[in-house]
């Protein structure tokens, strides 16, 4: 049986280039003819024709005539019933009543389990003969052709039409609509990109058709209009109902760094990361995950830039509310290090709650560099409350406290004169500091290094991590200082020193060091004398080292030993005053010699520090500033 659709169709002439330019689509009436017998026709009554083989031969040509004239009605472009034959893994061989049989390809049955042989279907027919003979048909032009009318009136009037979403392929997705496939792309399946398109398989949606192509048999749809325009609606009449400091419930959308975004159900809003917890949080999706719904409170809404601020911490209790009577100066608090600065630990007392542990606060008796040298993240520790701060949210806390400070009772470990061992933890250049034990140093300062030596550095005499015996001097509580002596380790020589050195013995050594006041000489086994500028032996003479060079051996007169400041006084002066003429021309030959060198190449200039003997114990001039006392006992 054949059915002629009356709707336009693209008519096509194999005849050739210049016939298929001219077809042009035509309106076609709805026609019926019947091509083969049904045995339901005949219970229905319909005029049914049989052959008899006694009927004469023009009544033969008749029906011959009949069955030809039916045949010559099937054209190609129309739909036409016809009965399944065979249904194969590739292929369903329809009957349609023609000279031979066409196949369909099973894709093109959506349903292929529901066609069965013998069913009768309506299929397109393309082709009235093929290269092998067989018909033409499709299935899917069929489909196409039966509901185009009320695809196309749907798109003109904007109308919504259900699909299922059938499967998944490239770009987007397969639509079943109304028994045909429409294309919905992959950016129009929802509002935000989809991350598992799989899951939507299978469900049934209302879709907007955005195009239409009948000639290709193209549909495509839309999901995200239809959102679109649902959330236009939404937007409308919450921004009419909207108010600061409502509570609402909505829907987590996106998740960033700085907060999350939440969705009110057309609008969204902000839910920063400073308002999620009273308490740390270092990451967003610490607390919330796109997807789960969650009641917010609305802090701030500007209608006109249509700006939300919500707040997901405001909707409990303010922690800071009576934390000075519940953490009180000088009450023992557990807590845990939440946070580890340059600085500082911050200890979480409750959740909101937070104090700072400062890194001067962490020892009584090391030098914290970095708090974890100290304390590790997650570590649960006990602290003292040093001050509470509620306006400003802050509670200041002491680890070091926990214990009771060694430096209040150090005079009694340590009192003055006892002799400790000790390490040398580290040189600069006015002492060393050494450690009695684990952080506890004390600075031998370079005056109290040698008795009898003027030490330059710590490192002439001292080097680091050496074990050494050092005395207790002094203990400075107030300043947690302790200051210790090498020298006093041992007895003082300067009572034996005044015996073995009398006034007016001739003596020589080398110069080891050569400043404006003066000249250091080197007497051998760790003694040292001091002469004077003036004791040199030129009159005039402003700079010594613009006469004589270091290393230098000179002969001397000793003038006297001061025992009490540690000082042998020396002359050049008093010895040349006793030598005849010939001994001081050969010596003041000597000096034109040196003296030619050094302007010829004239050393370096010595820091005016170090002529003047910088280096107190509180790195000032302090007790080396005794230097300053050669002149005076020279001019004496």
């Amino acid at each position: 049986m054949v059915r002629r659709h009356e709707e336009e169709l693209d008519v096509r002439d194999d005849a050739g280039d210049d016939a298929e330019a001219e077809a042009k689509p035509r309106k076609r009436r709805t026609t019926t003819r019947f091509v083969n017998q049904d045995p339901e026709d005949v219970e229905n009554g319909m005029a049914v024709a049989t052959l008899d083989p006694d009927e004469e031969p023009s009544a033969m040509g008749q029906w011959l005539q009949l069955y030809e004239q039916s045949l010559q009605d099937l054209e190609e472009g129309e739909i036409v019933r016809g009965r399944v034959l065979k249904i194969d893994d590739k292929e369903v061989t329809v009957d349609v009543g023609f000279k031979s049989e066409g196949v369909i390809p099973v894709e093109e049955f959506p349903d292929l389990e529901g066609v069965k042989v013998g069913d009768e279907i309506e299929v397109f027919l393309e082709k009235t003969e093929n290269q092998d003979g067989l018909v033409v048909l499709s299935k899917q032009r069929a489909d196409f052709v039966k509901v185009w009318d009320r695809v196309k009136s749907a798109a003109d009037k904007g109308e919504l039409v259900e699909g299922r979403l059938v499967r998944k392929i490239k770009g987007g997705v397969v639509v079943d609509l109304y028994g045909v496939e429409a294309f919905l792309p992959g950016s129009q399946i929802a509002l935000r990109q989809v991350q598992n398109v799989d899951s939507l398989i299978g469900q049934s949606m209302d879709f907007k058709i955005i195009k239409l192509n009948k000639r290709r048999r193209n549909i495509v749809v839309s999901r995200r209009s239809v959102l679109e325009e649902h959330r236009a609606k939404q937007k409308s009449e919450i921004i009419q109902e909207l108010a600061k400091d409502q509570i609402r419930e909505g829907v987590v959308k996106n998740i960033t760094d700085f907060g999350a975004f939440v969705d009110l159900g057309g609008i969204d809003g902000l839910l920063h990361i400073t308002d999620m917890s009273w308490g740390r949080v270092g990451h967003p999706s610490e607390l919330v995950k796109i997807g789960d719904k969650v009641r917010i409170k609305v802090l701030n809404f500007d209608p006109e830039k249509e700006r939300i601020s919500l707040g997901l911490k405001q909707l409990g209790a303010y922690p800071w509310e009576g934390v000075e009577e519940k953490y009180k100066v000088g009450d023992r608090i557990k807590g845990k290090v939440v946070s580890i600065t340059d600085y500082g630990a911050f200890i979480e007392l409750e959740k909101g709650v937070e104090g700072l542990i400062h890194v001067s606060e962490m020892s009584w008796t090391r030098h914290v560099r970095h708090p974890s040298k100290v304390v590790s993240l997650g570590d649960v520790i006990d602290a003292v409350v040093l001050k509470v701060d509620k306006a400003n949210e802050k509670i200041s806390l002491g680890l070091k406290q926990v214990e009771p400070d060694p430096w209040l009772t150090l005079d009694q470990t340590y009192p003055s004169g006892m002799k400790v061992k000790g390490k040398v933890r580290n040189l600069t250049n006015f002492g060393a500091f050494v450690e009695l034990e684990e952080g506890i140093d004390g600075l031998v300062h370079v005056s109290d290094m040698s008795w009898t030596k003027r030490v330059a550095h710590p490192s002439e005499v001292l080097k680091k991590g050496e074990a050494i015996e050092v005395m207790i001097l002094a203990i400075d509580k107030e300043h947690r200082r302790i200051s210790l002596g090498l020298k006093q380790v041992s007895d003082d020589p300067w009572p034996q020193l005044a015996e073995k050195f009398p006034p007016g013995m001739q003596i020589s050594g080398g110069i080891n060091r050569l400043f404006d006041r003066g000249a250091i000489v080197d007497l051998g086994q760790g003694v040292e004398g001091f002469v004077p500028t003036s004791q040199l032996g030129i009159e005039d003479l402003k700079r010594p080292m613009d006469a004589f060079e270091g290393g230098e051996v000179l002969t001397m007169k000793v003038t006297r030993v001061d025992v009490p400041n540690h000082r042998l006084i020396l002359s050049v002066k008093t010895w040349l005053s006793e030598q005849d003429d010939i001994a001081l021309a050969e010596w003041t030959s000597k000096r034109n010699q040196v003296r030619a060198k050094i302007a010829a190449n004239p050393p370096a200039e010595e820091p005016a520090d170090a002529a003047k003997g910088k280096g107190g114990k509180d790195g000032k001039d302090g007790k080396d500033g005794k230097d300053g006392k050669d002149e005076d006992l020279v001019e004496e």
